[in-house]
């Protein structure tokens, strides 16, 4: 099941780090997370991935260009016919990346939009964003999605704030999405989520279309827009503290995040 993970935003809240990089570049350890993200879903078998580039996206290409260089023990031989000789292999061989131009202005909405040629007509497909990692069972979302026949289902998860706050019913549908709400005793969209073909349907050819908006409204009313809880641990890379934390977690060796292999 492709991945499309969207990579194009800006971060002007972590302008620390993302005035000379892509949000989803900024490190966790030794690796950016938009790496972190990528490994968790191929721990659980996803391993096709569509990035939707924008804002500095010839990072995140020269990143993936460069991979063997950025992981591998190297021998090179200078003279008039050069070579290079990788000693070591990677675990993430298997992975395929397509890397998508989706404009540096592009709303969440229309990025999507723009990588609908690289899904499969009528397969299913994960999406989420750059910025935030969780020990989700994605697996067990993508059960609950076609358990449950609709067309997008969110992974409801316990906010740190400011996110929009969904109210769930006992069947799982979603009835409203409220934006940033004021109190944190809640669900929000934590990403993560698994979307039917269908929700191209959903989705105009408009710059400034974004996904949490319009599209998610339209759902909503069709009663369309399902949710995964997840109990378990999520944060977003919002805020510089928030790097800190989530390098903390991985330096110490307790980032619920991390998967063997």
């Amino acid at each position: 099941m492709k991945v499309v993970i969207l990579c194009g935003g800006k971060g002007t809240r972590l302008r620390e780090e993302t005035e000379f990089r892509p949000k989803p570049m900024v490190p966790i350890g030794r690796q950016p997370i938009l790496w972190h993200i990528m490994k968790y879903y191929a721990g659980f078998g996803h391993k096709e991935f569509v990035l939707c580039l924008g804002y500095k996206g010839e990072m995140i290409k020269d990143y993936f260009r460069n991979y063997l260089w950025n992981t591998c023990n190297i021998s090179l031989s200078l003279g008039r016919r050069p070579e290079e000789k990788f000693h070591d292999r990677h675990q993430e061989e298997d992975w395929k990346v397509t890397l998508a131009d989706t404009g540096e202005d592009s709303m969440t909405g229309y990025r999507l939009k723009l990588v609908q040629r690289y899904i499969p007509e009528g397969e299913t497909f994960l999406f989420t964003y750059g910025d935030g990692l969780s020990n989700i069972d994605i697996n067990a979302a993508i059960r609950e999605h076609e358990r449950s026949g609709r067309i997008c289902t969110i992974s409801a998860v316990h906010p740190s704030g400011r996110f929009g706050a969904l109210k769930i019913e006992a069947d799982g549908a979603i009835r409203s999405f409220v934006e940033k709400p004021q109190v944190e005793e809640v669900y929000v969209n934590g990403g993560y989520m698994v979307c039917d073909y269908r929700i191209f349907k959903y989705l105009p050819d408009d710059s400034g279309l974004m996904f949490e908006r319009e599209p998610i409204d339209q759902l909503l009313r069709e009663g369309q827009l399902h949710a995964y809880r997840h109990e378990g641990f999520w944060q977003p890379m919002d805020t510089y503290p928030e790097t800190q934390y989530l390098n903390q977690l991985w330096n110490q060796g307790k980032a619920p995040w991390k998967v063997s292999g």
